[in-house]
């Protein structure tokens, strides 16, 4: 009789504990799965952080943390993890009563792109492991990774020589009645512009800053169209990484730039256009931008998105073309603006 009475009490406290654990393991209980960075470069390195909060006397010995993100993003710890479509992660804990446990996971943006987490799924057993229960958590938190800026030497060179251009007629589009500043004299500076009494004061030839026409600005327009039979999606990407490097290059001389692209964005589905980018730190916008392109959801026509607006704006400083695919109706447009005197390169972006 003493065993079996020492048995239903063993069964009635195990069955208590399950009661216990079945309504109170999720009170006070606070998890999160956050970004450290909201933005990266493509190929740097970010950090995921995982936080497990207990508030409560009663100790959790076993909760699971799984949640999901993009296979793009490659965690160095896979230990807990599955990577197929998505990326999986399984993490466990053992969390003890008033306990916080913080994790750091380290990744590398490997591909542009725009990248969240939706959900968190939490899993927790009783003092047995008999049991598990679970809970869904609902959170919204994401990831821009940035085209990388492009740093080819031979496209260095390329945006070098043709600054001289882009110099000459930024000084013809110079308002003569305003000024923003004064600065040290560079070899292209009109010794008309010489500051005499700041150059006198300070032992150092200085120049009056101009403020500069509403239309100055450096235009880049993206043709992202790829409807051929053999996707060239790499030349796609670095088209991408172009317009990153030719906007970070004038953006950090103060030259206004607008850039437009026939993709779509994956959150609003519309062409990209930004306009009026001013300074260098600026170069963000259009990053956000770019990681945002869903190359999967096809591409407007060039032409009619684009053409009355590259024909119309004359004052531009100058016009940037990229594109992989020199599609007939692509280069009907390029000759047109040839033959009305417009501008422009194109960076034909081959494999």
């Amino acid at each position: 009789m003493k065993i079996i009475g020492i048995g239903i009490i063993a069964f009635s406290l195990v069955v208590l504990q399950l009661w216990i654990y079945k309504r109170n393991w999720a009170k006070n209980l606070y998890v999160s799965v956050s970004f450290l960075q909201d933005a990266i470069y493509e190929g740097e390195e970010g950090e995921l952080i995982e936080v497990i909060e207990n508030r409560k006397v009663l100790p959790l010995p076993m909760l699971k943390v799984k949640f999901q993100t993009s296979r793009n993003l490659g965690f160095s710890d896979e230990k807990g993890s599955k990577t197929t479509d998505q990326y999986y992660r399984n993490d466990i804990f053992q969390v003890g009563g008033g306990e916080k446990i913080t994790r750091t996971l380290r990744f590398v943006g490997n591909k542009r792109g725009y990248y969240r987490i939706n959900n968190i799924d939490l899993l927790a057993s009783d003092l047995f492991f008999l049991n598990e229960d679970g809970k869904n958590m609902e959170t919204s938190q994401y990831l821009y990774v940035y085209p990388q800026i492009y740093k080819q030497a031979e496209f260095r060179s390329s945006l070098q020589k043709l600054n001289g251009e882009i110099i000459v007629k930024r000084h013809l589009l110079e308002d003569p009645f305003e000024y923003r500043g004064i600065r040290e004299y560079q070899p292209f500076d009109d010794i008309r512009s010489v500051n005499w009494k700041a150059t006198a004061r300070t032992g150092n030839v200085k120049v009056n800053q101009k403020n500069y026409t509403a239309m100055q600005t450096i235009r880049i327009f993206l043709n992202l169209e790829d409807d051929g039979v053999w996707k060239k999606e790499r030349e796609v990407e670095i088209s991408m990484q172009i317009a990153m490097g030719i906007a970070s290059f004038f953006l950090a001389q103060g030259i206004r730039i607008s850039c437009y692209a026939n993709s779509r964005d994956i959150l609003t589905e519309e062409p990209i256009e930004i306009e009026g980018l001013s300074m260098g730190k600026q170069v963000d916008v259009l990053g956000k931008a770019l990681a945002r392109v869903d190359v999967t959801k096809g591409t407007g026509a060039f032409g009619e998105l684009f053409k009355e607006k590259i024909l119309s704006e004359r004052e531009s400083l100058f016009t940037f073309f990229i594109s992989p695919n020199g599609y007939e109706d692509f280069l009907e447009l390029l000759e047109e603006c040839k033959t009305q005197g417009i501008a422009y390169h194109w960076y034909h972006v081959q494999g």
